[in-house]
Order: structure tokens, then C-alpha cells, then sequence
């Protein structure tokens, strides 16, 4: 096959409507969907994430596309190759427009998560095969796009986190359901740091089904293109073929993340982190020091309830975290309002957290946090 035409019609299509962020394909049996705002690593914004649930509902009812795939655009390709097309998955949402709309009480704040929400749910739910191709940056939004897929292909390239309690949020978009699911205690740790991982973490994490090199990336894609399926076991077929029987997956020792992890509160575990000897756990102590105090207790009880609960369930919580992240304390006074200036707006990187440390974090703090702001025959997700 040929690596240069694989990039060529879509490179035409991207180059069609530069304005365009969300570009949408049907070749063969596919529905191919490339996010295209690579000057903002693919952030998403509100009109992106409703092109995104308005193609994958069409797509779902249309018998004629049996397998849908989603990848991300890369500000540093060399313009008109196909690989220009991949490196970038998507960074997560467009915090800068949530730290916008917040101070400005638009409701335009509250329809992105609701939205968000309910286009991560219908990826985990979707009857077809869908396919993300999560290379280079794939964090916050961009992994409660690529977590629900079939098949979830990382190469050398991914960087993948939750980075959320950096900026005085928490791990949303299902971050809750997913990550709690990882083995051992792996999710509190990644969910906590927001340390960034490899592919072979990814897929020793179960965050990940199959690594690729990036330079089979184009091929593949125009390969998926090209093909006409009869049925849907024949996708099925070519996915067991050509995708996941090409991919082992890594046993990656947890033993060392447990031993902090597991335990209780966030104060035992920066304790112990600091208690011992070992420069990785030195390291990632020092690293919650840098975090939102009263966000890394509200995001490790988030992921120990999400551990027990569906994904409706906990993206439910999660939607009702959300809100009060930019309520509690309401305006400028919040913590993501405060995260966000600190390291999009000002870029001061001096975050002013209330409390100002893990020891001052109460009880009583955290728990508005899972408080509905809604009756339930009025949430916002009451469908799910």
C-alpha cells in the first residue's frame, strides 16, 4: 500500500474548510472522523463535541457504516504527508473557554459537560466498532473519547494522563468508572498525579488494547477506508487480524504504586510517600505537594465510589462534581477558576489553593462535592 495516498483525500478534505474542526469522511464501510484543531492539541469546544454526538448517532442508525474510527491532527507534520495527519489525539477540553464562560456565567459552561457526558457514554455504548487512534497527546477529554472505544491503539508517541487535580478539577469524562477499573490501585495513583504514561503502561494499565509503530498509522487508516464489509463479523474478523492479534499486552508490576495507594486518606498517603526512602515515592510526593489539596480528596473519593458503580452511575456524579468545581466557592474563588488562571490564563504557575494544604483538606469540605445540585427528575443526565 502506499503510505503517501493513504494521507491524500484526506488531506484534501482537511484542507477543504480550514475552519473546521471536527472533519467528517465516509469511505468503504467506515465513518472516519479526524479532530482538526491541532494549534490547540485538538481541545475540544462545545461545537466539536455536537458534531461529534450528531455524527455518531447518524452513524449508529446507518446500516451502511460498520465500524467508525476517530483520530487527532498534529501542528507539527510536514504539510501534505500523511503523517501530518496523526502524532496529536486531543489534550482534553478547552479550558480556557471554561475559565471564560465560568466568570461570565454562561450557560454555554453547563451544555459542554452535559453534552461531553453524554457523547462519552454513547461511545462506551456504541453498537459498532469503533476505533481511536489515540497517538501522542491523549489526556482529560481526550481519553473520555478514546476509553469507550472497541479498539484503542497507542504507538511510541502516546502521552497519556488525567492531569485534572493540576489545574483544581478532577478526573471526569467517565474518568471515574475507568480508571477505577485499572488494576491494583493504579487508578488513585493516576488519577491523583496525574502523571503522564507510555504505551506499555497503557496497556499493562488496561487503558490501552494494542500498540502500533505511528508509521503504520496512514496505511492502516486508508486500509480501514477501502475496505467494503458484508458483515459484521467480517469486521470483526479483520480487527481480530489485522489489530489486536498483532499486540501483546505487558504485565506491569503495581506492587510499588499499592503499598501507598491502597491506603485511606490522601494525609496517609503523602505520609508514607514522605516517610520513605525511595526516590520514586520522594518524587511523587513531591508532585501531590503541586496539586489542588481539596481536589486530590475529592478525586480519590470519586474513583473509590466509581469502583462500585456503572458508568451512567458515575458519569451521574461526575456531572454533579463539575458544577460545584466552579461553584464551590462560586466565581473567581473556586479552585478551577484559580487552576486554570494559574497555568492558562496568567501562566503565573502559582496556583493559590484553598486550603493551601493537604493537612487542612476536612471532611466537611469534600463532601458537597457529591451533593446533587438537581432532583433526580431533573438531572441533566437522567437519561443515561
Amino acid at each position: 500500500m502506499n503510505a503517501e495516498a493513504a494521507g491524500t483525500e484526506m488531506d484534501k478534505a482537511v484542507k477543504s474548510d480550514a475552519k473546521t474542526d471536527v472533519v467528517v469522511e465516509r469511505r468503504g464501510s467506515a465513518g472516519l472522523i479526524t479532530l482538526n484543531r491541532p494549534k490547540a492539541l485538538n481541545a475540544l469546544s462545545l461545537p466539536m463535541v455536537r458534531a461529534l454526538l450528531s455524527t455518531l448517532k447518524t452513524w449508529r442508525d446507518d446500516p451502511a457504516v460498520r465500524v467508525v474510527a476517530i483520530r487527532g491532527t498534529n501542528k507539527v507534520g510536514r504539510p501534505g504527508s500523511p503523517e501530518s495527519l496523526f502524532g496529536g489525539f486531543c489534550a482534553g477540553g478547552d479550558i480556557r473557554f471554561f475559565h471564560q464562560a465560568a466568570l461570565a456565567g454562561d450557560p454555554a459552561l453547563d451544555d459542554f459537560f452535559t453534552q461531553e457526558y453524554i457523547l462519552n457514554h454513547l461511545i462506551h455504548n456504541y453498537p459498532k466498532p469503533f476505533i481511536a487512534f489515540m497517538d501522542g497527546i491523549v489526556m482529560g477529554g481526550g481519553m473520555g473519547i478514546g476509553q469507550g472505544a472497541r479498539v484503542r491503539i497507542v504507538t511510541e508517541h502516546t502521552k497519556m494522563a488525567m492531569p485534572e487535580t493540576s489545574i483544581g478539577l478532577f478526573p471526569d469524562v467517565g474518568g471515574g468508572y475507568f480508571l477505577s477499573r485499572c488494576p491494583g490501585h493504579v487508578g488513585e495513583y493516576l488519577a491523583l498525579t496525574g502523571d503522564v504514561i507510555g504505551a506499555d503502561e497503557a496497556l499493562g494499565y488496561g487503558l490501552a488494547d494494542v500498540r502500533l509503530d505511528a508509521a503504520r498509522l496512514p496505511a492502516l487508516w486508508d486500509d480501514l477506508g477501502t475496505r467494503t464489509f458484508g458483515s459484521a463479523a467480517a469486521m470483526d474478523q479483520w480487527i481480530a487480524t489485522e489489530l489486536i492479534a498483532s499486540s501483546a499486552l505487558p504485565i506491569i508490576a503495581t506492587g510499588q504504586i499499592d503499598t501507598y495507594f491502597s491506603l485511606l486518606r490522601v494525609k496517609h498517603i503523602i505520609d508514607a510517600l514522605e516517610g520513605s526512602e525511595d526516590p520514586w515515592a520522594l518524587k511523587t510526593a513531591a508532585t501531590l505537594r503541586k496539586r489542588s489539596p481539596l481536589m486530590l480528596h475529592v478525586t480519590l473519593e470519586q474513583i473509590r465510589r466509581a469502583r462500585a458503580m456503572t458508568l451512567a452511575d458515575d458519569l451521574r456524579m461526575e456531572r454533579n462534581m463539575v458544577h460545584h468545581c466552579f461553584h464551590l466557592p462560586p466565581g473567581a474563588k473556586s479552585e478551577a477558576i484559580e487552576g486554570i488562571r494559574a497555568f492558562a490564563i496568567d501562566k503565573d504557575y502559582k496556583p493559590r489553593w484553598m486550603p493551601a494544604r493537604i493537612e487542612e483538606v476536612k471532611a466537611a469540605m469534600v463532601a458537597p462535592f457529591f451533593e446533587s445540585p438537581w432532583p433526580e427528575n431533573a438531572h441533566p443526565l437522567r437519561g443515561l
